[in-house]
């Protein structure tokens, strides 16, 4: 009988505090992890027959109408004729225009000349509004007769993306795209097969702009606007050789593609958009 009254004084003393205090005090909680945030890869194409690097050129044309417009900053490891022709990076109007016009472009970088303009391959590479692809380190063609280009040997195809890949984290590149372009255009089975272990997707255009070299801006903003179709990729160039052309004709044919219903994307778009099922 003790026993139980004593039982009956402790039940009410605790319902008189919890009287008092309005409520019943909630036991502590464990803290919850922070949800993992999985980066999202970005989208590439899977191998090619036999397993070889697969090869892009242009995007699905569909009624959505996207381009791409990507610009080759090269510099050739040797210094040789073309790098003395003007194979050097002096367009930052170029880059100053894009970002005035919101136009997202990719650019095809080689590891050479992130090394010289670190700055800018950095600037370039940690704007939203762009994204960083693989051109080779030494600009040396990957087949032979290129344009007059040094030729890699087979057994240092791949190495050479790789050090490309190496000399832009070096610059302050956060995240280069899984993306390449051959120096000059240039491959065959050899080359891809070369490059699948890289894991890459070699990109390729469907309009040539003609920029390189040109003197007539007017040209190759004509060249552009009549080779553009819906998934269109435009291989233009970020080089002394192309300036101030280029840039005079990004400013002529980004508002006519614009006034056509056009929608400037990089790449990664066209590629992600090439994946998905009609």
């Amino acid at each position: 009988m003790i026993i139980r009254v004593r039982q009956v004084a402790a039940a009410c003393a605790l319902g008189a505090a919890l009287a008092a205090c309005g409520t019943a005090p909630e036991a502590p909680r464990a803290a919850l992890p922070a949800p993992s945030v999985v980066p999202s890869r970005p989208p590439t194409l899977a191998p090619g027959p036999g397993g070889l690097t697969p090869v892009f050129e242009n995007g699905p044309r569909t009624p959505d109408r996207t381009v791409a417009l990507t610009f080759d900053a090269d510099m050739t490891a040797d210094q040789g004729p073309r790098a003395a022709a003007g194979e050097r990076f002096d367009n930052p109007e170029l880059i100053a225009a894009l970002r005035a016009l919101k136009v997202p472009a990719t650019v095809f970088m080689t590891g050479r000349w992130a090394e010289q303009y670190p700055d800018q391959a950095r600037s370039i590479g940690r704007d939203p509004l762009f994204e960083v692809a693989n051109h080779s380190y030494s600009h040396y063609a990957f087949t032979g007769d290129c344009y007059g280009l040094p030729t890699v040997s087979e057994d240092r195809m791949r190495a050479d993306v790789e050090r490309a890949y190496t000399a832009f984290r070096k610059a302050g590149v956060p995240d280069a795209m899984p993306y390449f372009r051959f120096p000059g255009g240039c491959y065959d089975r050899t080359a891809l097969k070369a490059l699948t272990p890289a894991g890459v997707t070699a990109v390729q255009w469907d309009v040539v702009s003609g920029d390189a070299f040109a003197t007539d801006a007017d040209a190759v903003a004509r060249q552009v606007l009549d080779g553009v179709r819906p998934g269109s990729v435009v291989v233009m160039h970020c080089t002394r050789s192309a300036a101030p052309t280029t840039e005079r004709a990004v400013r002529a044919v980004v508002p006519e593609l614009r006034a056509k219903g056009y929608r400037f994307v990089k790449v990664s778009e066209l590629i992600g958009a090439n994946r998905r099922p009609s």
